[in-house]
């Protein structure tokens, strides 16, 4: 499979779901409306589908660092995938209850300070692929990061992660901050292109319904 075979079977089998499949469209934690919902976490349950991402996601990073980072929950089974296919070691980090921000990382890690914030072997020296599902804001990926790094100094360990790969970039922004912060973002898919590739199997007022969508003025403020 390529990415494009991939996207389609994505939306073939209501892993994007779209006002087709829910004619009201979906409200977002932002409060924002949006006709379409990407919903990644079920991938475990297309176990062809997470062996052709691992297979394409990982060929497009493998050289980026010596050590996967799955990011909990939906990143762990596509970095999982990766580590299998290209025998790079794996580590995890662990879903923290009521932690939302790198502020409530710290109080947390403070508070808990036995317990693992990431699962695995680290050593002196790794570099670290961080791997999730998708992009939005990259607002997660800074707290895994985060997270990662006050675990390597709990074990004294000096680590790097300067890379994140994705399977879907919902190209709203998180490119640019991910920049900002020294940090290259990768991706299998990119939304808006990857739209056209599923515009022939899609109906007409589906498509134009998340075409309009992408260019509204909403859809710019989430950016």
């Amino acid at each position: 499979m390529n990415e494009k075979e991939i996207f389609a079977e994505l939306y073939r089998r209501g892993l994007i779901k779209t006002i087709k499949h829910k004619p009201e469209g979906w409200k977002l934690v932002s409060g924002i409306w949006s006709p379409f919902y990407i919903q990644l976490r079920l991938l475990p349950s297309h176990p062809d589908l997470l062996n052709e991402i691992g297979i394409l996601l990982g060929k497009k990073i493998k050289k980026f660092g010596n050590k996967l980072l799955g990011i909990a929950m939906a990143g762990i089974p596509i970095a999982t995938s990766i580590s299998l296919h290209y025998s790079i070691p794996l580590c995890y980090t662990r879903k923290l209850a009521g932690v939302k921000s790198i502020e409530d990382l710290e109080k947390y890690s403070q508070q808990y300070g036995e317990h693992s914030l990431v699962e695995g072997e680290i050593e002196e020296g790794d570099e670290f692929i961080a791997i999730d599902d998708i992009v939005t804001k990259f607002d997660s990926k800074l707290l895994a990061i985060k997270q990662l790094e006050i675990e390597a100094e709990k074990r004294k360990c000096n680590v790097k992660c300067k890379h994140v790969a994705v399977v879907i970039d919902r190209q709203q922004g998180a490119e640019k901050i991910a920049k900002r912060h020294g940090i290259k973002l990768h991706s299998l898919i990119k939304f808006r292109e990857a739209i056209e590739w599923i515009k022939n199997i899609m109906e007409e007022k589906e498509y134009e319904t998340i075409v309009d969508y992408l260019k509204s003025k909403e859809y710019e403020k989430m950016e």
